[in-house]
């Protein structure tokens, strides 16, 4: 092995015991064995039987846990669960080291596949989004509707402040980082996600602070997690540099499920310049940017997005319905594309200053400073 790799990680029924993972109120965890991978699935109970099911999925570095905001918003419109990618949160590495975008999408698939869940509301964040976005590329049939916040398309003109993540990619990187920041408590490595993540880290309540602690000092005993962090953001390098049909942005285009894409304004990882491409890749979707947000929009403003995905999900009955009515037990359903995109802003937003309603097709000819620019309402 060379000395710049990770050292291998031991079979998961040979990993040490660790602090159990936080289950907020209403939430339930459970472990999913699936052929080559086994994950850790969080849900929520619904507020009536027969909703549509949603299944969201996490960005690099992140957990199942990122959803906990959004997902009781959601709860008497949709069935929830949230995913642990492998090697993430409470699930253990795969069988195979595979951390690509492929191998995270394959997960995604055969777990919906053996649950029989399918079509789902698939939700992706960051990484997440791009595993997402190629789940609803080649499994059309699992996905009723996709919501992207802040998703991890490739771009040409990187933002400085992400740089640190993509180097994460380099063969052992990630083991003179953990050798350079040994003495770092959980608290400072918090801090410094946060700060990166969050538009504004104020916004996290003490609680939610020492949530986050807690679970990074978890994190920091298990032996595969830079290793897992190492190699999916090595996945998603890789995954930016494909062309062809496996390309994401040529795999965005080729998504038929109605589309909501979420972008932040003061998003460090994610370009917001990126918003106005997404718009114009995706065949059917509605675009919502919110100024004041970073990275995670779903845990800094979780009730924008709820309306947002709320004003989709009534957008897409509506035109499912039709003429004649809905079809019995559809839920939204998928409808078929028109190529009419709209930028919204969701009615009675408050807390995020969202961008005022423009045609999608207006902002795509415009700079990020014009998009961030336009009407504010609400805040």
């Amino acid at each position: 092995m060379s000395s710049t790799e990770l050292p291998s990680v031991p079979p998961a029924n040979v990993l040490p015991k660790v602090a159990a993972v936080r289950v907020a109120e209403g939430e339930r965890l459970r472990s999913v064995q699936l052929p080559g991978v086994t994950l850790t699935v969080r849900s929520r109970p619904p507020a009536r039987e027969g909703l549509p099911p949603a299944l969201y999925v996490h960005g690099l570095g992140g957990s199942s846990q990122n959803w906990s905001a959004l997902m009781p918003l959601l709860d008497d419109v949709v069935d929830s669960e949230a995913v642990d990618l492998p090697g993430f949160g409470d699930s253990p590495p795969p069988d195979d080291g595979d951390y690509s975008i492929t191998g995270h999408a394959r997960a995604v698939i055969r777990h919906l596949d053996a649950a029989g869940r399918g079509p789902v509301h698939l939700f992706g964040n960051s990484l997440g989004g791009a595993v997402a976005t190629r789940v609803a590329a080649v499994r059309p049939d699992l996905v009723r509707t996709l919501t992207l916040v802040s998703p991890a398309l490739p771009e040409i003109r990187v933002q400085r402040s992400a740089m640190p993540t993509g180097l994460l990619a380099v063969p052992g990187v990630a083991l003179l980082f953990t050798r350079m920041t040994r003495e770092w408590t959980a608290e400072q490595r918090v801090k410094g996600v946060m700060s990166l993540c969050y538009g504004d880290p104020a916004r996290v309540s003490p609680e939610g602070f020492r949530h986050a602690v807690q679970e990074m000092e978890r994190r920091l005993r298990l032996p595969y997690f830079w290793d897992a962090m190492a190699r999916s953001a090595r996945g998603l390098v890789n995954a930016y540099t494909l062309g062809g049909q496996q390309g994401l942005w040529r795999q965005a285009e080729r998504v038929l499920a109605p589309t909501l894409l979420v972008y932040g304004g003061r998003d460090q990882l994610v370009g917001f310049r990126m918003a106005q491409k997404a718009a114009r890749a995706f065949r059917r979707s509605r675009l919502v940017t919110l100024p004041d947000a970073g990275h995670v929009a779903m845990m800094e403003y979780p009730e924008t997005v709820a309306m947002a995905f709320r004003e989709l999900l009534a957008e897409a009955g509506a035109e499912a319905r039709g003429p004649s009515g809905p079809e019995p037990g559809s839920g939204a359903g998928p409808v078929e594309s028109t190529g009419a995109r709209d930028t919204v802003q969701p009615r009675g937003t408050s807390g995020a200053r969202a961008s005022g309603v423009r045609d999608a097709r207006t902002l795509a000819g415009e700079d990020a400073g014009g998009a961030a620019a336009t009407e504010n309402v609400g805040g």
